[in-house]
């Protein structure tokens, strides 16, 4: 019923920059929140960055003021600009998206397949 796509994911050297693009799609009656999470190898998925409907964000410590969640309600996309790449920031990096589908009155998580960052020192 909903697809959601990630893009944007590569190899940077440390100090590079790379926007990550999240579209959901599919029979969309409204979305609530969208979500930034990444997994690095090892390591328990974290939230990286959220967006409300309204516009409201929220950051993890270690990416603030170095990456800048968005989002464009008009095409159900979320992005993801990273700035100041580290190499700690090397994960597989998840969209998630909270969405209420015209066949059911209530909201539910959806997820992408995850694209990868690198970043080398």
């Amino acid at each position: 019923q909903v697809q959601v796509v990630e893009s944007g994911g590569g190899s940077v050297q440390a100090g590079g920059s790379l926007r990550l693009s999240c579209a959901a799609s599919g029979s969309i009656f409204s979305i609530n929140a969208m979500n930034w999470y990444r997994q690095a190898p090892g390591k328990q998925r974290e939230l990286v960055a959220a967006i409300t409907s309204g516009g409201t964000t929220n950051y993890v410590d270690s990416v603030k003021g170095r990456f800048t969640i968005s989002r464009d309600n008009a095409k159900n996309t979320v992005y993801l600009q990273m700035n100041g790449l580290k190499p700690e920031d090397t994960a597989v990096y998840y969209c998630n998206v909270v969405v209420r589908t015209y066949d059911r009155p209530w909201y539910r998580d959806y997820w992408g397949q995850g694209t990868q960052v690198a970043v080398s020192s």
